[in-house]
């Protein structure tokens, strides 16, 4: 069938639609020729028997790729024009222009099946409802569709071969130059070059993004970044930039390419990069660019910001030190599960172990005071420490006097950069023609602007270099302080380091502490050093009664035998501590509570002489309890009530009876209940 038997009255009743597309914004700017010759078919639709007021033309998509219907109006307007009956043809340049997918391809050719609606391209007219016209243009889609993924293949090897060499031109951060030859450099601005520096060391110091915005806010230092456009600008620093600037490989001299992911979101539906692990970047080749500093110490960075962030959730790092009195925050483990423990300072500080019971609302695996295990592990750590500890200090101290004069550095170029600024406003202001007061005006008002903030910078500059102190330790302080590790538990006990330094001090030695309650007043306590090392003790914790002591009833009935056997309550308290018992709180068991224990278990002490102290020819209570098979608390007790009338010996401070049968004939008849009382 000719083109002239496919084109119907029907058809040039309805309209034309010219659908213009280019798939980039470049080929927009550059590839104008293509856009003409789309243009151009409006031509062909005349020619065709369509009036010039029943064209229409769709150039909405221009700069709009063709491999999804997503984001691109025109094509929705056409499909509505299309579905309404209101389209007797489409012409696009290449049928391919239409749609480079063949799910939005097929819908279209049925919908234009369905609507008796032509498309037509270079090519010829073709018509969807027929068998021929759908297999032309179902294979142009299968071709365009191919075409498409060979298009982008054949580009992506060029990429990744290109980047596997270390030729592919990427963005370079800020402090970094690409020549015209292709050669990456320092930016040759030294201001630039000492900022980021300062960046990088002051991280390393201070282990943490936010403590290096608020160091460098406080010296109202700011780092230079640069705009989509490429200027430069001296911003205030921001954890995001600076998080941004130290993740950035580039500053360690490598080129990375291929550290990110393209994941579509199961909320939105939304496509977003999703950052890497190091190990499964695509390229990343060292050496090739001028480094700010070195691999390893970007490694160790990376670390350390990882091990910043605290992930209760999964345990995975110790978290920044902060301000609570728990010492061992974020290194803490459960010796049950081994989940991180969380803090909770609620009636004093707590470990507890809730992951369970955040997960499957199932009861804490434990829960255990702070303090008395906080003192246990910092003994451990004192004693770790040796006077060689003296000689870390005083590198600590010269790192700092180094800091401080990468600060006063940093001043000065700043006022450096700042007095050209003022020189090269005075310039533009001179030059001017003092008739054009629109122009000299506002050359005026710069010029005062940068003398204004050079001013603000000397004054500065000036403040710190006179109240800049000095860190470094004198040669005769140096020896005295050698012998510094016997005075270190006083000198922590003193304030000068507060909490959250207390932990970061912990943490240079130590690299978890495992915690695992072994009975109710007792926990085991595991510390894992650095290097691999481990101490591990079991150590009483308080508790909230003598019922949860795991030795209660060893301490009753220790209590109960030495009173039997005469011993003071002040004998049976140092004999408990002997042997280590402790009272819930931690401490020894005082006088007052064992005799507490001692009435509540109905036990009277009896005191227990010897045969020297005792008369010839008289029994004490013990002796005559041993003759009468009773026990001696109940011939003291029946003393204590009157039942049993005697009174001490003046001698030996004691109850005696005659060793007469008579004596055990009345105990014998009393305790039978034939008599009610008897007397000696």
């Amino acid at each position: 069938m000719s083109t002239s038997d496919l084109i119907q009255p029907t058809h040039l009743q309805r309209r034309a639609v010219i659908y213009v597309r280019q798939s980039s914004f470049n080929q927009v700017a550059n590839n104008q020729e293509s856009t003409l010759l789309q243009y151009a078919l409006k031509k062909r639709a005349i020619e065709r028997g369509w009036h010039e007021r029943d064209i229409l033309v769709i150039d909405t998509d221009l700069g709009r790729t063709g491999r999804t219907a997503v984001d691109r109006p025109g094509f929705q307007e056409m499909v509505a024009l299309v579905s309404l009956g209101q389209v007797g043809i489409i012409f696009a340049y290449d049928a391919t222009r239409l749609a480079r997918n063949c799910t939005d391809w097929y819908q279209l050719l049925d919908l234009c099946g369905f609507r008796q609606c032509l498309v037509g391209d270079q090519d010829g007219i073709y018509d969807p409802s027929t068998p021929n016209g759908r297999l032309i243009l179902g294979l142009k889609g299968l071709i365009a569709e191919l075409e498409l993924h060979t298009i982008r293949a054949r580009l992506q090897a060029g990429i990744v071969s290109k980047a596997e060499r270390g030729k592919l031109a990427l963005l370079l951060p800020t402090g970094l130059v690409r020549l015209e030859s292709g050669d990456v450099v320092k930016d040759p601005d030294r201001e630039i070059q000492d900022r980021i520096n300062l960046v990088f060391q002051t991280l390393l110091e201070k282990r943490s993004l936010g403590k290096v915005m608020r160091h460098l806010r406080e010296h109202q230092l700011k780092i230079p970044r640069r705009d989509h456009w490429g200027d430069l600008h001296w911003k205030q620093a921001t954890e995001s930039a600076l998080s941004a600037m130290v993740s950035n490989p580039a500053y360690a001299g490598a080129f990375a390419w291929g550290r990110t992911r393209l994941v579509i979101s199961k909320n939105t539906g939304r496509k977003h990069q999703v950052p890497l692990p190091r190990d499964q970047w695509r390229v990343c080749r060292h050496d090739s660019y001028p480094a700010y500093i070195s691999w390893d110490d970007f490694v160790r960075i990376e670390t350390m910001l990882q091990d910043n962030y605290a992930e209760y959730k999964r345990a995975q790092s110790r978290g920044v030190p902060r301000d609570g009195q728990a010492l061992l925050q974020g290194i803490a483990y459960c010796g049950e599960c081994g989940h991180k423990l969380g803090v909770q300072y609620k009636n004093g500080p707590r470990y507890l172990c809730n992951y369970f019971r955040i997960q499957a609302m199932e009861p804490q695996c434990q829960q255990l005071p702070a303090e008395v295990l906080d003192d246990q592990v910092v003994r451990w750590f004192f004693e770790a420490l040796s006077a060689a500890e003296i000689d870390s200090s005083t590198r600590i101290l010269a790192e700092g006097d180094r800091t401080r004069d990468r600060l006063l550095g940093a001043r000065r170029q700043e006022v450096e950069r700042l007095r050209y600024q003022a020189r090269l406003a005075d310039r533009q202001f001179q030059r001017s023609d003092p008739d054009n007061r629109l122009v000299t005006g506002e050359l005026e008002r710069r010029w005062e602007e940068a003398l204004r903030a050079c001013q603000e910078a000397e004054n500065r500059l000036r403040e710190e270099e006179a109240h800049a102190p000095c860190l470094a330790i004198p040669a005769d302080l140096l020896d005295q302080l050698k012998d510094v590790g016997t005075h270190l538990p006083e000198l922590w006990q003193q304030k000068f380091l507060n909490t959250s330094q207390k932990k970061a001090l912990l943490r240079t030695l130590i690299d978890k502490v495992i915690l695992q309650r072994v009975a109710t007043d007792k926990v085991r306590v595991r510390v894992v050093w650095r290097g691999g090392q481990t101490t591990t003790i079991e150590m009483r914790v308080p508790v909230c009664g003598f019922a949860r002591l795991s030795d209660w009833q060893q301490i009753q009935d220790t209590i109960a035998h030495l009173a039997r056997e005469g011993q003071t309550d002040e004998q049976i308290a140092a004999v408990l501590a002997a042997n280590g018992h402790r009272a819930p709180s931690g401490g020894e068991i005082s006088v007052a509570t064992v005799q507490k224990i001692r009435f509540k278990n109905r036990v009277l002490r009896c005191p227990k002489h010897s045969r020297l102290s005792s008369k010839p020819g008289y029994l004490t209570i013990s002796q005559l309890a041993d003759k009468l098979k009773v026990a001696y608390e109940k011939i003291y007790w029946q003393i204590r009530n009157g039942t049993i009338n005697v009174k001490k010996d003046e001698s030996t401070r004691c109850y005696l009876f005659p060793d007469k049968p008579s004596t055990l004939t009345q105990f014998r008849q009393l305790f039978d209940g034939k008599i009610s009382k008897v007397a000696f």
